[in-house]
């Protein structure tokens, strides 16, 4: 059996299914709710009851003062509904909503993907989910001290399970040491998350992405998101790859665009000699809807996600609509 939840004061709206608590249904839905602890320690996730009925499934340690008992206030790790509700709750909105974390994590899978591409499975706790918005970024630490920033490639809908796209010819000694001596079960620490590379969610205009090689880890974050939150804009990705790289995930775009109707997925190789990039850049605009109206996201190294932003600027793309996220090309 299913039951509406009905957020305030957003408006946002999901389903709970089964036995699932709020706050997990939340999270399945794409609904960045405020919470830390997830086992009813820490408050975080309270919310108050407007309308509707809900049943505690499990127990929380943490005490709720008598103005909040009388205000119908509950943990909603720790309860499920019973009918429909309208639950007044908080939402992060922005990166400043969420806060800096540090959780250790163990390596549950190291998955070749590709030619020399990994995408390494990093598992949280269950009571220590990371909480963090699509296309944020983490640092990663190993025992030994050395750290690397990586974009997280998965959906805050399972902040449990974080995937990191890494390619063999980076040099920097954490890929190294994945790609040559990591073996599952390895301890790290994850901080963050950190960068405002994230989804306009109230926006209703068609939306353009730009990947570059390895840059499309934050964008599949993101799409994943925009697939949970239902949104019914057109989404086009654009995956640029250079000399020595892949589109190393190319069946799971095919995928998206099998099973959505409104996504369309355009893999396209990059010269960087002549007038490869001015091509490439030319195509796009002649595939996109009308420049104006519409939201970009571009996610590369500077020297190319530069002139593609300039070029759409120049054909009435606003700035303020253009997100644009670099990464070091030196894989």
């Amino acid at each position: 059996m299913s039951f509406k939840i009905e957020l305030q004061p957003s408006g946002h709206s999901f389903e709970t299914i089964g036995n699932e608590t709020i706050l997990d249904a939340a999270f399945r839905s794409g609904i960045s709710l405020a919470y830390s602890c997830q086992n009813g320690s820490c408050g975080e996730c309270r919310a108050k009851i407007i309308s509707g009925d809900v049943e505690r499934i499990s127990h929380h340690d943490f005490t709720m003062s008598e103005a909040e008992k009388l205000q119908n206030t509950i943990l909603m790790c720790s309860y499920k509904a019973s009918s429909d509700c309208v639950i007044e709750a908080s939402e992060a909105k922005s990166a400043a909503d969420i806060p800096k974390q540090k959780i250790k994590v163990k390596v549950a899978k190291i998955e070749s993907v590709a030619d020399e591409y990994i995408v390494l499975h990093l598992r949280t706790p269950r009571t220590r989910v990371l909480r963090f918005l699509a296309g944020q970024k983490i640092k990663i630490i190993q025992n030994a001290g050395n750290s690397f920033m990586a974009n997280i490639a998965s959906c805050p809908c399972n902040g449990m399970i974080l995937h990191i796209h890494l390619h063999k010819q980076n040099k920097h000694p954490f890929v190294q040491h994945v790609f040559n001596e990591m073996k599952t079960g390895e301890t790290l620490i994850v901080e963050g998350p950190e960068g405002n590379f994230i989804l306009d969610e109230e926006s209703e205009r068609p939306i353009i992405m730009v990947a570059v090689n390895t840059g499309f880890a934050s964008l599949k974050s993101i799409i994943e998101h925009a697939i949970a939150l239902d949104l019914q804009q057109a989404i086009h990705l654009y995956w640029l790859v250079t000399d020595n790289h892949q589109h190393y995930h190319d069946n799971f775009c095919r995928s998206w665009e099998y099973a959505l109707e409104t996504f369309l997925y355009q893999p396209m190789f990059l010269s960087l000699d002549n007038d490869g990039l001015k091509n490439v850049i030319t195509e796009i605009i002649s595939r996109s809807p009308v420049e104006t109206e519409l939201d970009m996201y571009l996610s590369g190294p500077e020297n190319i996600v530069n002139p593609i932003r300039l070029a759409f600027v120049e054909k009435g793309t606003p700035e303020q609509r253009i997100v644009e996220e670099f990464i070091e090309d030196s894989d």
